[in-house]
């Protein structure tokens, strides 16, 4: 009969506990790395992707542009004034599509705004040519022609847009700037998320 004093007996149980001990951190490795696996895979990353980004533009001020990142695109989010837009209007005979018939929009930007919001402009910042920024020039510089009011300027081919994102005739841009799904309540901004029952 083996005693608990036993070489042997004593070896085995050593054994037994190091084959627990390595069976259970394995066990709990695993558990902790289904999180770390879940976020890494792709799946993940398209939900962190997609979702919508929440921006307050209580300080914007007037005539200020900023950008921010959208599902890996720039956004631009302009608090426009008054005097901009009224350069809105007399634009229209020089737009390619100033009614925004064949551009990207939600249905609340079918207007002479391109808005939910006249004074808060909402596009993606990304030229419908090959994909360049645009600068935003608000400024009625001589360098970008007698008629220009403001707007954007892509430094790539020259493609121009007026304050509302729309693309001037002769610029190689074939669309106007895309605006986002959004919802705007008060100063939140919220990019990806249209209000329930509309239509992006």
């Amino acid at each position: 009969m083996c005693s608990d004093s036993d070489p042997d007996t004593r070896l085995s149980r050593r054994r037994l506990l190091i084959h627990t001990v390595e069976a259970l951190s394995i066990i709990g490795l695993a558990g902790a790395s289904i999180p770390l696996l879940r976020a890494c895979s792709p799946q993940g990353v398209a939900v962190k992707k997609n979702a919508p980004l929440k921006q307050d533009l209580s300080a914007l001020d007037v005539g200020q542009m900023i950008t921010l990142n959208w599902q890996g695109k720039p956004v631009f989010v302009i608090r426009r004034s008054d005097a901009m837009l009224k350069t809105l209007a007399p634009n229209a005979n020089q737009l390619r599509d100033p009614l925004s018939v064949e551009s990207k929009q939600p249905d609340y930007a079918k207007n002479i705004y391109r808005a939910r919001d006249p004074h808060i402009l909402v596009v993606v910042g990304v030229c419908t040519h090959l994909s360049c920024t645009p600068s935003y020039r608000p400024d009625q510089a001589g360098d970008l022609g007698p008629d220009w009011r403001g707007g954007f300027f892509c430094p790539c081919h020259g493609s121009r847009f007026d304050l509302a994102g729309r693309v001037f005739q002769g610029s190689p841009a074939p669309t106007n700037l895309t605006v986002p799904p959004y919802q705007l309540v008060g100063n939140i901004l919220t990019l990806g998320e249209p209000n329930p029952g509309e239509h992006t």
